[in-house]
């Protein structure tokens, strides 16, 4: 009992609002912060790179989708779009396709590449009968890792 008398008697000693101050220390937040910063630095870079690895799934996706169009367009007109016509000829009737039963893409809309930049489409192409080319997250031919080319004829 004489425990207790005096902690309640210490209490009452401390200057008003002092004993219901219950905070953290500056110390104790920079530490939380380091804590918080480090583990920041080692899930980034992961969540970064299955980021740049969904673009790349993201772009050989919609070269099939656009294959799957082409083929489509090829059994309407017997051919396929020249490279002048392009691939908006999935989307707009060109003016010499008279049996064309487009559009072919959902949406009507020909989708740019996951960086934003158009697709590269050639017909007749260097590995079959059109190329589709993404050049990757730099936008340039070539290129390593993210950066590389995405193409219709390598999976």
């Amino acid at each position: 009992m004489m425990m207790f008398t005096s902690l309640a008697s210490r209490r009452r000693r401390l200057p008003a609002g002092r004993a219901a101050e219950a905070g953290f220390t500056l110390v104790e937040m920079l530490v939380v912060i380091t804590i918080i910063g480090l583990i920041m630095a080692l899930v980034a870079p992961r969540v970064l790179n299955y980021l740049s690895e969904s673009k790349v799934k993201a772009a050989k996706i919609q070269i099939e989708s656009f294959g799957s169009a082409l083929d489509l367009y090829y059994l309407d007109e017997g051919r396929y779009p020249t490279t002048s016509e392009g691939l908006a000829a999935l989307v707009q009737q060109p003016e010499d396709s008279p049996t064309w039963n487009g559009p072919y893409l959902k949406g009507a809309v020909v989708p740019n590449d996951p960086w934003g930049n158009g697709y590269v489409y050639r017909s007749p192409g260097q590995h079959g009968p059109y190329d589709i080319i993404s050049y990757g997250a730099d936008g340039h031919e070539g290129g390593t890792g993210t950066a590389s080319d995405i193409t219709s004829w390598t999976h």
